[in-house]
């Protein structure tokens, strides 16, 4: 693609394995089902995907290259074109998109996938290993910890109420998600053979804040922010948003970053408050949105991604039924 003539990528098929409350299926077996899944309902071959990027996490699984496992459940020979983010998959779904705007003619077809089995242990210890390890872990504190004084903030700034800030978090669940994306004539084709419409990435950014809460106003998310205006969300209504909240206080905090108002439907698939499955909720927030592209439901809307202690790291995706000047 030229410079004159930048691709357009959208998501083209969502599927998603998800088990709340945790299931004996190992990591393989649920990135099988959710992409085998996926190429059925795009009508692919794995031979004609030209990419493919993970994220996974190698602490819930206690083990290192965990995702060399669950590459296995592919089929990875003959040799294919991978990579893999130690991140929740939306950023691998970030770089699949990176790759797909800089790919010659013809190799427009990536897969985008994570996965994780967070009940296998206790998921606020697990997220408590990667804190600053001189300052932060040897107070004790853990992920609930830290995500009750970012509520406290909240509430002492008015952003939300003192029910919000007690509700419970997002109940941890094991499974996996795959999305594909893929640029013309593969979207048309794909998006026209499911009787759907082509969901198209016109705006794809993420910013990272300080790592310490120390270091941060807590009461705003500033990185959530940078991360929608530079994807342009402001650029048009937002029918559907879909958010990474963890906490009803979160969703609160996400919602003034990313400027959503009342005529905005945050979350209408439930959310990580239904079912969170760590390493692929991300990923599900910008399939479910895509979904309600694809279905008509919207015209345009919003998916967000975090990582990290109190929303340290955030991406913004805007997804459009028209892919109007191009990607952003």
């Amino acid at each position: 693609m030229s410079a004159a003539n930048p691709a357009h990528v959208a998501v083209v098929a969502y599927a998603a394995d998800v088990h709340p409350g945790g299931t004996a299926a190992a990591e393989p077996a649920l990135v099988h089902r959710a992409v085998t899944a996926v190429l059925g309902q795009a009508g692919i071959d794995r031979s004609d995907i030209g990419f493919t990027c993970s994220g996974s996490f190698d602490y819930l699984a206690g083990a290192p290259f965990s995702f060399v496992g669950a590459l296995d459940s592919l089929g990875a020979w003959p040799p294919i074109s991978e990579s893999h983010v130690e991140m929740d998959a939306a950023w691998a779904l970030y770089e699949a998109w990176l790759h797909l705007l800089g790919a010659e003619e013809g190799s427009g077809i990536a897969l985008a996938y994570g996965f994780g089995k967070p009940t296998q242990g206790s998921l606020p210890d697990i997220l408590a290993r990667t804190l600053d390890p001189y300052y932060l872990a040897p107070l004790g504190v853990d992920a609930d910890d830290l995500a009750a004084l970012q509520a406290r903030a909240a509430v002492d700034a008015g952003v939300c109420t003192e029910e919000a800030a007690g509700a419970a978090g997002a109940p941890p669940a094991d499974g996996a998600a795959a999305v594909l994306l893929a640029t013309e004539p593969a979207a048309s084709r794909i998006a026209r053979a499911r009787g759907v419409r082509p969901a198209w990435i016109t705006g794809l950014e993420h910013r990272i804040d300080m790592h310490s809460p120390a270091c941060r106003d807590l009461a705003r998310c500033a990185s959530a922010e940078q991360a929608a205006a530079a994807a342009g969300v402001d650029k048009g209504p937002v029918h559907v948003a879909e958010l990474h909240a963890r906490h009803l206080h979160e969703e609160a905090l996400l919602r003034a970053a990313l400027g959503l108002g009342p005529e905005t439907e945050v979350n209408p698939s439930g959310g990580p408050l239904a079912a969170d499955p760590v390493m692929a909720t991300g990923l599900v927030r910008i399939g479910e949105a895509a979904r309600r592209v694809a279905d008509g439901t919207a015209d345009r809307a919003a998916a967000h991604a975090a990582q990290g202690p109190c929303l340290q790291h955030n991406l913004v995706a805007v997804l459009e039924a028209a892919p109007e000047g191009g990607p952003r």
